[in-house]
Formats: C-alpha cells, sequence, structure tokens
C-alpha cells in the first residue's frame, strides 16, 4: 500500500485554499443594480501562483530497509520515512479592468484604461462610419454625379 508523501498534504492544502478564492464571482463581480434599472458587472483580471518544496533527510542509525530503527542521537522510534521539512504558499492578484453595463439601450463594456483599447474602439464606431457613408452615397446619388467634392465628418 503506498502512503502519501507530507509534501502532497501540503499542496492540496495550498490549492484548496486558492481554488476558494478564484471562482466565478472573482472574475466577474456579483451584479450591482441602479436604482434607474441598469445592471453593473465587475470584470477583472485574476493571476495566481503556487509554490511547494521540501526536503528529507537520513537520520544517523536509520536503515533504508522496511523495518523501524531507533535513531541513535534521541532515541525516537523511526518509521518507513525519512524526517521531512516543508513548506507551500500561494498569491492571487486580482485587478478590476472593466465594468459590462446592461440596461434598456443595450450592453455596453466600460474599460477602466482606456488607452489599451483602440480596436474596440474601432469596431464601436464602424457602425456609425458606415452609416454616414451610405447616406454619402445616397446623397451622391441624388444629385447627379456632378459634384465630386464631399464635406462629412466621422
Amino acid at each position: 500500500m503506498m502512503t502519501n508523501h507530507p509534501i502532497q498534504g501540503l499542496m492540496t492544502t495550498a490549492m484548496e485554499n486558492l481554488k476558494q478564492m478564484i471562482d466565478v464571482n472573482t472574475i466577474i463581480g456579483d451584479p450591482v443594480e441602479t436604482p434607474d434599472g441598469s445592471v453593473i458587472l465587475t470584470v477583472s483580471k485574476v493571476g495566481f501562483g503556487f509554490a511547494a518544496g521540501g526536503s528529507e533527510f537520513m537520520l544517523d542509525g536509520q536503515t533504508n530497509g522496511q523495518g523501524a530503527q531507533t535513531n541513535g542521537q534521541n532515541g525516537q522510534q523511526q518509521g518507513n520515512g525519512h524526517p521531512f521539512g516543508g513548506g507551500s504558499g500561494g498569491g492571487v492578484s486580482i485587478t478590476p479592468i472593466a465594468f459590462l453595463v446592461v440596461n434598456s439601450s443595450g450592453v455596453k463594456l466600460l474599460h477602466l484604461d482606456e488607452s489599451t483599447h483602440l480596436y474596440e474602439k474601432i469596431l464601436d464606431l464602424a457602425p456609425q462610419a458606415i452609416e454616414k457613408i451610405q447616406a454619402m452615397l445616397k446623397k451622391n446619388k441624388k444629385d447627379g454625379a456632378s459634384s465630386t467634392a464631399n464635406d462629412f465628418d466621422i
């Protein structure tokens, strides 16, 4: 029968505690309803790390066999394993990055760091730009192809 190594207990305890801290409500926060009926969710970036380590020492007078042997220094009875020393640890970083706002006018993602989301801004403006271009093309068809210069704001 295989016995569990002491480091397994250290790793299991640390991982269970990390698992309790990191759940879906940590990444997507609990919804908050405002008086106007909007629902706001926090979106967070979560990072975590984990480390465990240990060492075993051979005592004087201990054999590598299956039987127990008395330690020559302090008279304690030793089993199959060696003396073990170890530790484990973990850390979690939770950083809010955006708010998801759901209301009667639609769904909107509000980033806390606006400089890193250029592509999303372009995608948000694309429908408006397409509508203006279509309106200009329709106007040109109605006015005829006589005027080639158009002034427009995007």
